[in-house]
């Protein structure tokens, strides 16, 4: 009888086959790519954005509809490392040409990382707003608050509600 290619593993040179062929896989770029096509982004109706990373560190800024309404921002104010923060503390705060406006926290947590390029280059929150431009990193507290945001879909629906 002929045993199946796909059998289980029954041998060290099965277990060697199966190592070379996870090697080549382990660092291939579209595994990466995709990692970053289903990391955890939510929204908030005050139009900051939450990036979920591990260890429950949230990444938070304002969404680009946000700096598009503002224009040219060229102050930001960040809170100070360790805070805490309940969700819709403000946060920070954010100057443009146009307008002046707080920036809240959509979870809660204590501050762990503040993105000092802001103090000096305060228009990557234009040129980057759901990257570069992020204001601070949070240890997330309550998890579930994520619960009470929106998804990306449902963010843009919001904003297409909000611009009309």
């Amino acid at each position: 009888s002929t045993q199946s290619t796909w059998g289980p593993i029954r041998s060290d040179q099965d277990f060697a086959m199966l190592r070379v062929v996870a090697s080549r896989f382990a660092n291939v770029a579209p595994f990466a790519s995709a990692r970053r096509a289903f990391s955890t982004t939510y929204f908030s109706k005050d139009h900051e954005w939450v990036r979920v990373e591990k260890d429950s560190v949230a990444v938070i800024g304002i969404s680009n509809f946000a700096q598009n309404a503002l224009g040219d921002v060229v102050y930001v104010g960040l809170p100070e490392v360790g805070k805490d923060l309940k969700q819709k503390d403000v946060l920070g705060s954010v100057e443009s040409v146009k307008a002046a406006s707080d920036v809240y926290a959509p979870v809660s947590g204590k501050v762990i990382e503040v993105n000092s390029t802001l103090v000096d280059a305060p228009n990557t929150v234009n040129s980057s707003p759901e990257s570069s431009g992020w204001f601070v990193k949070l240890k997330m507290s309550n998890e579930t608050e994520l619960q009470k945001l929106m998804n990306p879909k449902a963010y843009e629906e919001h904003c297409e509600k909000s611009a009309h």
